[in-house]
C-alpha cells in the first residue's frame, strides 16, 4: 500500500510539475504584456481591462513620438486626431484614477525610451493639488503597476506572471489571435470607455453628476471673494507640483509641452470664490509658474464656463461625452499651432 502511494504520489507531482511548466510556457509565449518588446517591435494587441498593465509595451515599442498622459479624464481625447492634425504619432496613455505619481512614472518611462519625443499633452485633475498627494499611501492605487514594468525586464521578472489572471489575458491574446475575439483598446491606447452616446439620459446624469445632493442640482456660481488670512494661505502646498516640475526638465526643448486642466463639471470643483475654491486657484498659479518654467503652453478648462456649467456635456462630474472630446481635442490644436481658443472662455491660455 505505502509503495503504491508513493507511486501516484511522484506521478501526481510529475504532473503538476508538467502543467505549471506548459502553462508558464503558454504565458512567456503568447507575452500578453509585451515583456520581449523593445523598440522597432511591435506591442501586442492590448487585452488587459487595465490600461497600467498595458501601456508600457507601447512605450516601450518606440513607435509612438508623442503621449497623451493623465487619468480617465483624458481618455476620450483621441491620439488620431492629434496625430493628424499636429504630426507626430500619437498614443494616449492616460490611466483611470491615476495618482501623481504613477502619472509621472508615465511621463519618465516615456521620455526614457523615446529618443526625440515630440508632444507631450498631460492632464491634470484637482488631485495634483491635494497636500498629501505625495505621502506614500497615496502613491498607488488598489491597482498598482508593479514597478518592474517600467524598467527593463530581467528573467526574473518571468516567475511573477505566474497567476490565474496573467494565464487568463494570455488566453485572450490566444483568442485574439486566431480571430475569436476582438482587440480590448486600440493599439495606441485609445478606447470610448464611457456608455454609447445614444444611451445618454439627462435625469440619470444630473443624478451622479450631484450625486453628494441627493441628485438634486446645486448652486454653484461662483461666491463673492473673501480675502484669506495671510497665515493661512502662505500655507498652502501642492507637493506634487515638484513631480511635475522635474519630469517635464526631463524633456529636451525640442518636445511641445502642453499642460491641460480638464474640464470637468463644476460640481467636481471647490466653488469659486470660496477659501477651497481660493486655495485650488493658488495651485493654478503654481501650475502655470512650473508651465512657464519648462516652456510649457497651460489650457485651463477647470473653472465656470459654458462648457463645465451644462449638465448635458457629461456623464457624470468629472467625465465629459464625445462631442466635449472632440472640442478639446479641436482646440488644442488651435492653440498648439498659435491660435486662439473658442471666444466662449472656456480655455484660458497661458503660453
Amino acid at each position: 500500500m505505502a509503495k503504491a502511494w508513493k507511486a501516484w504520489s511522484r506521478w501526481f507531482l510529475l504532473a503538476a510539475a508538467s502543467f505549471a511548466l506548459l502553462t508558464f510556457g503558454f504565458v512567456v509565449a503568447l507575452d500578453p504584456f509585451g515583456m520581449r518588446v523593445h523598440a522597432g517591435q511591435a506591442a501586442r494587441p492590448i487585452m488587459d481591462i487595465n490600461q497600467r498593465y498595458m501601456y508600457p509595451q507601447l512605450v516601450r515599442s518606440g513607435a509612438f513620438d508623442a503621449a497623451v498622459v493623465g487619468t480617465s479624464t483624458m481618455r476620450l481625447i483621441d491620439p488620431r486626431a492629434l496625430s493628424r492634425d499636429l504630426g507626430g504619432h500619437f498614443a494616449n496613455l492616460a490611466m483611470n484614477a491615476a495618482t501623481p505619481w504613477e502619472q509621472t512614472q508615465t511621463a519618465h518611462l516615456f521620455r526614457e525610451h523615446t529618443a526625440a519625443p515630440r508632444w507631450l499633452i498631460w492632464g491634470l485633475d484637482a488631485n495634483w493639488c491635494e497636500p498629501d498627494a505625495t505621502d506614500p499611501a497615496k502613491r498607488l492605487t488598489p491597482r498598482p503597476v508593479p514597478a518592474w514594468f517600467s524598467r527593463e525586464v530581467r528573467w526574473f521578472d518571468w516567475l511573477k506572471l505566474m497567476n490565474l489572471t496573467n494565464l487568463e489575458i494570455a488566453g485572450r491574446l490566444f483568442a485574439h489571435r486566431i480571430g475569436f475575439e476582438p482587440e480590448r483598446i486600440r493599439g495606441d491606447g485609445y478606447e470610448v470607455f464611457t456608455p454609447p452616446e445614444w444611451s445618454y439620459d439627462l435625469a440619470r446624469a444630473r443624478g451622479h453628476i450631484y450625486m453628494g445632493n441627493g441628485g438634486d442640482p446645486l448652486d454653484l456660481t461662483p461666491l463673492p471673494t473673501v480675502p484669506v488670512p495671510a497665515a493661512e494661505s502662505a500655507a498652502w502646498r501642492f507637493p506634487a507640483l515638484e513631480w511635475l516640475d522635474g519630469a517635464l526638465g526631463a524633456y529636451p526643448p525640442t518636445t511641445r509641452l502642453i499642460l491641460v486642466m480638464p474640464p470637468s463639471h463644476v460640481a467636481a470643483f471647490p466653488r469659486e470664490g470660496s477659501v477651497a475654491g481660493q486655495r485650488y486657484g493658488a495651485c493654478k498659479a503654481a501650475i502655470a509658474a512650473v508651465a512657464k518654467r519648462r516652456g510649457a503652453t497651460m489650457v485651463d478648462y477647470a473653472h465656470h464656463s459654458p462648457v463645465t456649467t451644462q449638465d448635458a456635456n457629461y456623464w457624470d462630474a468629472l467625465h465629459f461625452r464625445l462631442p466635449i472630446a472632440q472640442r478639446v481635442e479641436a482646440e488644442l490644436v488651435e492653440i498648439a499651432k498659435g491660435g486662439a481658443p473658442r471666444p466662449d472662455g472656456a480655455a484660458r491660455v497661458l503660453r
